[in-house]
């Protein structure tokens, strides 16, 4: 009986190993999860989203590893996001806090805002309007100005755009670096991005990867303990959605 006890743990334990490691393998080279608690990316991504992040799509670095292990340098397998990808990266002023934006300059790239649309290279993008968007958040209704942007590489995305007086919507160039990318909040007059020095340019070793798809998502109306609400709480609409 001690036997078959001794080898039933043994067992057990060795199950919860390959658990974890087959875990680790997954979240470090396929898919990491994410959630969303701030309304920068408004609309595309909601305060109480969760979403998978592919960690192949630019290869990998140090920060692609559990607890950023610094276990070498640069990046194995590199490819160059494209302009309108919702990646998630390092935040470069302290290399430790995960941000996601959208990545809209490459390098070599001349950014800039003027009256509230962006400039590429000297060339405005196209923005048009598409009404009005509504937002649940904790369950409370909010409607704002929804337009629609159009990168040089016809890439169209959402954004959330109230004043083109906002602190940032007329700003100096900037020339992106060589080895960096220029990304910014689809909540535009709500987003601290590489428009402000805090975050400014994202080295490519920074990025984690490109943001996929939605998982599952909730508006914060219901606490974990009001199981009674869960049902008006969960946005179903948009599980197991594409990120554009």
């Amino acid at each position: 009986m001690s036997e078959n006890r001794t080898s039933s743990l043994k067992e057990t334990i060795r199950t919860l190993v390959y658990a974890v490691a087959i875990a680790l393998f997954v979240r470090t080279f396929a898919y990491e999860p994410f959630n969303i608690p701030s309304g920068s990316m408004k609309p595309t991504l909601l305060v109480g989203d969760y979403l998978f992040v592919s960690k192949f799509s630019y290869g990998y670095s140090h920060y692609s590893l559990p607890f950023s292990l610094p276990l070498f340098e640069g990046r194995i397998f590199a490819s160059m996001p494209e302009r309108g990808d919702v990646a998630v990266f390092k935040l470069p002023s302290d290399n430790r806090t995960d941000y996601i934006k959208r990545i809209v300059g490459l390098p070599g790239d001349k950014m800039q805002m003027i009256n509230g649309i962006l400039h590429i290279n000297d060339e405005p993008v196209e923005v048009r309007r598409l009404g009005t968007f509504r937002d649940d958040e904790k369950g409370r209704i909010v409607e704002e100005p929804l337009y629609e942007e159009t990168l040089p590489n016809g890439r169209k995305h959402p954004i959330l755009d109230l004043t083109s007086l906002g602190a940032l919507d007329n700003t100096r160039v900037y020339q992106v670096p060589e080895g960096h990318v220029f990304a910014m909040g689809d909540n535009r007059d709500n987003s601290l991005d590489s428009r402000v020095d805090h975050v400014s340019y994202i080295p490519l070793v920074n990025l984690i990867g490109r943001a996929d798809f939605l998982l599952f998502s909730v508006n914060g109306s219901a606490r974990l303990w009001e199981p009674w609400k869960w049902p008006w709480a969960i946005r179903f609409h948009r599980m197991f959605q594409p990120i554009n």
